[in-house]
């Protein structure tokens, strides 16, 4: 799929009202090739079962805001990121590179309820507190998080001006239209290899979308499992897999400007 140019006009209307200047963004046309926003954001694959918003942040900033490796693993070394990395964690690596950025969730903090769930049970005892004080200290280290529900309007207004954003999923409910066979989240196995894994309810993964197409009702994203395709996937089962709980429906919005 080639990329396409997005062709958008926005207006923004400076209201005066009383002793208050309201600001309006008025979106007076929204317009696109053929429907269609596609950005060319590279695909790098992750490592290891537990890297892939370590990966998704990679191709962001490979898109918006290049840094070199060493810069970036001196970010992870500094910010403490091992193998539980969660989407504050990327938040804080975004503020730390000087990105501009909005993470946007459900939850301030951990939802206890997830402590009996098999995907975060493991590190949970350990990783509650952690998280917890990361959302506490995040204004004053410049991390921007808002407590809100993001709609698909807002992500598809988002990626028409060339912005991308890094999202939540669940794995297991996210299913690529164009990927014959799904790859194994749970333990990382090559495809092909056989998994002894249960399948969970719940699979944690973190995906970067990058654009839509309005005829179809779909959606573009990198999934960091890949690094040479782009995936593709109806808007329906994609608000299905980011508002599955356990995701806290966290979405990290970067911008192009710092």
């Amino acid at each position: 799929v080639r990329h396409l140019k997005i062709n958008s006009v926005i207006r923004v209307a400076h209201i005066r009202h009383k002793r208050k200047q309201l600001t309006i963004l008025l979106v007076w046309q929204f317009s696109c090739y053929n429907g269609v926003v596609q950005l060319k954001v590279p695909a790098i694959r992750q490592l290891y079962h537990w890297d892939c918003g370590l990966a998704c942040s990679r191709m962001v900033l490979k898109y918006l805001h290049p840094v070199s490796e060493e810069e970036f693993q001196n970010a992870c070394w500094e910010l403490k990121l091992t193998e539980s990395v969660w989407t504050i964690d990327l938040a804080y690596l975004m503020s730390h590179l000087g990105v501009r950025h909005q993470f946007c969730t459900q939850t301030l903090g951990v939802d206890k309820g997830y402590r009996n769930q098999s995907f975060y049970k493991k590190h949970f005892d350990t990783e509650e507190d952690r998280v917890n004080e990361l959302f506490n200290k995040a204004e004053s280290n410049g991390v921007v998080v808002k407590k809100r529900s993001v709609t698909m309007q807002d992500i598809q207004n988002h990626l028409a001006q060339g912005h991308v954003a890094i999202v939540l999923v669940n794995a297991v409910l996210l299913v690529c239209d164009l990927c014959s066979t799904p790859v194994k989240y749970c333990c990382f196995l090559p495809v092909g290899q056989k998994c002894f894994c249960r399948k969970p309810d719940y699979q944690g993964h973190f995906v970067v979308v990058c654009g839509f197409n309005l005829a179809t009702n779909s959606v573009f994203y990198n999934n960091p499992a890949y690094s040479d395709r782009v995936c593709y996937t109806s808007v329906s089962n994609f608000e299905e897999a980011r508002k599955s709980y356990g995701t806290d429906e966290d979405i990290l919005f970067v911008y192009k400007e710092s």
